[in-house]
C-alpha cells in the first residue's frame, strides 16, 4: 500500500486497485489536495496494464465522503476562484469518467456534494442501508453544480429527479437510491460492502477488458456530445459563487447556525 495521510491506494495480484479517501474525523470531506490526488492515482492506473478495475470507497463506516472541505472556500475572493474550482471539479470527475478501467464506488453513510459527484462519475455504485446521498446546497452553501456534473446526474436518476434531490435539499436513502438507478445493488452493511465490492471487482477484473473499456467510453462520448450541444454555465457558476449568500451560506456552515438568505 502507498499512502498519503488523506488517500491510500493500493493495488492486489487480481489487479484489483483501491482508493481510500481516509478522513474519518471529518467524514471524509474532501482537501482539494484530495481531488489532485484522485487525479494523479488514476494516472498511476493508466499507466499499469496490470490493474482491471478501480474501487474507491471511504475510510470508516460513517460517510464515503462529505463533500468538499468547506473550509477549502474561505480564501475564494473573484470570479476566477469560483470558475478554476469548477472546472477543476469538472477535471477530477472527467479523469474517473475516461479511466480505462472500469471503477465501482462502495458507499457506506454519507455521500453528498463532491462525494456523491465522485460516486455518480464512477461506473457502477453499491452502497449500504445506511448510505445517504444528494447535494444539500440549497440548505447550506448556496452554490450550484456544473452543467457537467447536471448532466451526469440527469443520466442516471433524470431531471425531475435532479430537481427534488436539489430543490429540497433532502438525502436520498438507499432504497430510494436504489430504485430511481443511483445505485446498482444495496447491501447490509460495512463489511457486506467490503465483501460485495471485492467480489464484484474480481468478476469484472476476469471479463474481456477491451469490452469494458470501449462500452465504458462510448456512453461517455454520447453523454458528451448531449452536454456539448448545452449553453455555457459560466455565468450561473458566478451568480453563485460570487454572492453574498454563498459567503453566508460558508459561514454559517462553519459557524454551525442556520444561514440567513437575501438571493444577492
Amino acid at each position: 500500500m502507498s499512502a498519503t495521510d488523506e488517500i491510500l491506494f493500493e493495488t492486489d495480484d487480481a489487479g484489483i486497485a483501491r482508493i481510500v479517501l481516509n478522513r474519518p474525523q471529518a467524514r471524509n470531506a474532501l482537501t482539494f489536495a484530495m481531488y489532485q490526488g484522485l487525479i494523479d492515482l488514476c494516472g498511476r492506473i493508466e499507466a499499469d496494464e496490470r490493474i482491471k478495475v478501480l474501487v474507491i470507497t471511504g475510510a470508516g463506516e460513517k460517510a464515503f465522503a462529505a463533500g468538499t472541505d468547506i473550509a477549502q472556500f474561505r480564501d475564494f475572493s473573484s470570479p476566477e476562484d469560483a470558475l478554476g474550482y469548477e472546472r477543476f471539479m469538472d477535471k477530477v470527475l472527467g479523469t474517473l469518467e475516461r479511466l480505462r478501467v472500469p471503477v465501482i464506488a462502495a458507499v457506506a453513510g454519507a455521500c453528498t456534494g463532491g462525494g456523491a459527484a465522485i460516486a455518480a462519475s464512477c461506473d457502477l455504485r453499491i452502497a449500504t442501508r445506511d448510505a445517504r446521498f444528494g447535494f444539500p446546497i440549497a440548505r447550506t452553501l448556496g452554490n450550484c453544480l456544473s452543467m457537467s456534473n447536471l448532466q451526469r446526474l440527469s443520466g442516471l436518476i433524470g431531471p425531475a429527479r435532479v430537481k427534488d434531490m436539489i430543490f429540497t435539499a433532502r438525502l436520498f436513502g438507499a432504497e430510494e437510491a436504489l430504485s430511481t438507478g443511483l445505485v446498482g445493488e444495496v447491501v447490509e452493511d460495512a463489511a457486506a460492502l467490503a465483501a460485495r465490492a471485492t467480489e464484484l471487482a474480481t468478476q469484472l477484473a476476469g471479463h474481456a477488458p477491451l469490452t469494458l473499456r470501449a462500452t465504458k467510453e462510448g456512453l461517455r462520448r454520447l453523454a458528451a456530445e448531449e452536454e456539448a450541444s448545452e449553453r455555457p454555465d459560466d455565468d450561473l457558476i458566478l451568480m453563485c459563487y460570487t454572492s453574498a449568500d454563498f459567503r453566508e451560506g460558508m459561514e454559517a456552515f462553519l459557524a454551525k447556525r442556520p444561514p440567513n438568505w437575501t438571493g444577492k
